[in-house]
C-alpha cells in the first residue's frame, strides 16, 4: 500500500523489451533504494512494481503486459523522470490517501492554468474511469495523491489544483498539455459498485 506522497523524482536508466510482451525497467532513485531489497514494492508513477535487483542507487523491476497496456510505463525512455514512493510502513503517517499502486487506466492533461501560488490542471479520462471520480474525492495521478476540485461529465474531464510543492517535486510540474498520466481511482468506490451490482448477490 502507498499514500500518494512522492518521495523522490527518479530517472529511467533503461526499458528493455523482452519476449512475450514484457519488459525490464531500471530506474535510478538513491533515496528509495537506500533500504530496498529483492521483493520490495516501489510505486513508479503510481504503478506498484516489485524490485528484482538493486545496485548503485538503482533498482530493476519486471513489467508485465497488463502493466504496459494499462499504464504509461511502456512509453518511458532513457532519461524520463518518474515519481517514486516506497510502500508505506505500519508506523508511518498516512499523509495522502490509500493508494494500491493498481493503475485503473490513463488520462490526458487537457489544460493547465497557472495562478499566483498554484496551478489548476484538467485531466481528460474515459467514462469508465470518470464515473468513479467525485468532487472533493481523492485520486492518484502518476502516483500523486490529489483532491478532485470538480468533475465535468459533459467534457469528460476533472480538475485538480497543484500546490508549489507538487509542482516542484513531482513530474506533474513538468508534464505538458497532451501528456499521458496514470490514474488510480479510490478503491472504495469500486467495491461499493461491485456490491451494488451482480457482485453483491449470489
Amino acid at each position: 500500500m502507498f499514500t500518494g506522497i512522492v518521495e523522490e523524482l527518479g530517472t529511467v536508466e533503461a526499458l528493455d523489451l523482452l519476449e512475450g510482451d514484457a519488459a525490464r525497467l531500471t530506474i535510478r532513485g538513491p533515496k528509495v533504494t537506500e533500504d530496498a531489497k529483492h521483493g520490495d514494492s516501489i510505486a513508479v508513477n503510481g504503478c506498484c512494481l516489485t524490485v528484482v535487483e538493486t545496485g548503485d542507487g538503482t533498482f530493476t523491476a519486471d513489467v508485465m503486459r497488463e502493466t504496459l497496456q494499462r499504464t504509461s510505463l511502456g512509453q518511458a525512455t532513457k532519461g524520463s523522470q518518474v515519481n517514486l514512493e516506497r510502500a508505506v510502513s505500519a508506523h508511518a503517517r498516512l499523509g495522502g490517501h490509500i493508494v494500491q499502486g493498481h493503475v485503473d487506466g490513463v488520462g490526458t492533461i487537457a489544460s493547465r492554468r497557472p495562478a499566483e501560488r498554484w496551478e489548476d490542471v484538467r485531466i481528460a479520462a474515459a467514462p469508465q474511469i470518470l464515473k468513479y471520480v467525485a468532487e472533493k474525492g481523492s485520486i492518484a495521478i502518476d502516483g500523486v495523491s490529489l483532491t478532485v476540485t470538480d468533475v465535468d461529465d459533459a467534457t469528460g474531464t476533472f480538475g485538480v489544483s497543484l500546490i508549489p510543492t507538487t509542482l516542484e517535486l513531482t513530474v506533474l510540474g513538468r508534464n505538458a498539455v497532451g501528456d499521458t498520466v496514470n490514474l488510480e481511482v479510490d478503491v472504495i468506490a469500486k467495491y461499493v459498485e461491485r456490491l451494488l451490482t451482480n457482485g453483491g448477490t449470489k
